[in-house]
């Protein structure tokens, strides 16, 4: 029945590229080009169709993101598309039509810029609140941003970057808060080790491709070059965020996180039971389940596995949000861990 429904799910994605495709064939190749009519403006008409508003109805399907905004947006962009796809010869007639999405995305990118100016606005007040809160940055920040801001990718993303912008270079003299309530993850694994070895597997490659390169092709050089610090700058900042930001346990809730990649907050009254038999905690987990065990260069076990009694949401990289039913957990103290919350889903 998974299986099944995964089939029809990428099922949508396979249409997507049908009608896109075909219209590519019909406007680009010398098959295409010959069986357009010379009166076109009825083929032109079923392109418009394809392109503005059943290549966006398949593609939404395939996201699943069922929001009068994202459909607007889809269908903005398919009239673009539109504009350079199809030859100027045939969409003539229908030209004024093809500026309507760029009007529209140009309204969208306003209302963008506009919730950005008000983070930018608002970000004294944001940081004053982090610094008052008694829960990790990570969790802090994005709290403070949504009571100030109105929620978006674009603020999602330009979160994330600051967040892995203060983690890399504006934290290395605090310590984690370390006491009865809090849990690390990272402590008795390999997981600094492991990136502190991706970093330099990176610096080296990007001192050696970086000079080859660059006498074949300087702008892809550069290219890669900006993606390489990018990458350093961002295991840094994660190494950072893991040790600064241990497990939260509070008599509401469970704060949990993996540096930039994976976030969550659990309410125990959504708790349904604790799953500590070692026999399922070294089964394969499911689809629903989030892992949130640092990298070790060998398989390391669960602690414990929450099963929830309604899916929840967790923020992952760059604010992509995905509801879970199950939570795996392997924390460096087990047996304390495993006291404490059993007290609080008691």
């Amino acid at each position: 029945m998974v299986l099944k429904r995964e089939l029809l799910h990428h099922g949508w994605l396979l249409f997507l590229f049908a009608v896109v495709g075909s219209n590519v064939v019909l406007y680009h190749t010398t098959f295409g080009v010959r069986i357009i009519p010379q009166d076109s403006n009825g083929v032109v008409i079923g392109s418009m169709i394809d392109l503005a508003i059943i290549s966006p109805i398949l593609y939404v399907t395939w996201m699943r993101k069922w929001s009068w905004k994202y459909i607007l947006m889809t269908m903005a962009a398919g009239l673009i598309l539109m504009r350079f796809l199809i030859p100027m010869q045939y969409l003539e007639p229908f030209a004024t039509i093809t500026w309507v999405g760029f009007a529209i995305e140009g309204l969208l990118v306003a209302v963008e810029l506009f919730i950005i100016v008000s983070l930018v606005k608002y970000l004294p007040r944001i940081i004053q609140t982090v610094k008052q809160s008694t829960l990790p940055v990570i969790f802090s920040f994005h709290h403070a941003v949504a009571a100030n801001v109105k929620h978006s990718p674009v603020i999602q993303v330009i979160c994330s970057g600051m967040l892995m912008l203060y983690f890399a270079f504006a934290c290395w003299k605090k310590q984690p808060r370390l006491d009865d309530s809090t849990f690390t993850l990272h402590r008795k694994t390999s997981f600094i080790a492991f990136q502190v070895m991706l970093i330099h597997a990176i610096i080296i490659e990007t001192i050696g491709i970086h000079w080859w390169l660059h006498h074949w092709s300087p702008i892809l050089s550069y290219i890669l070059l900006i993606l390489n610090i990018y990458s350093v700058i961002l295991l840094v900042g994660d190494i950072q965020a893991v040790r600064l930001n241990p497990v939260l346990v509070t008599d509401k809730k469970l704060y949990i996180s993996l540096g930039f990649m994976k976030r969550m907050e659990i309410e125990w009254s959504n708790v349904e039971k604790l799953i500590d038999d070692p026999q399922v905690l070294g089964e394969k987990p499911t689809k629903e389940t989030i892992e949130f065990i640092a990298k070790d260069l060998e398989k390391l076990q669960y602690t414990v596995i929450l099963q929830l009694k309604q899916p929840t949401y967790a923020a992952l990289f760059l604010g992509v949000k995905r509801k879970y039913s199950r939570i795996a957990i392997r924390v460096d103290e087990p047996e304390k861990f495993m006291k404490v919350i059993l007290e609080k889903v008691a």
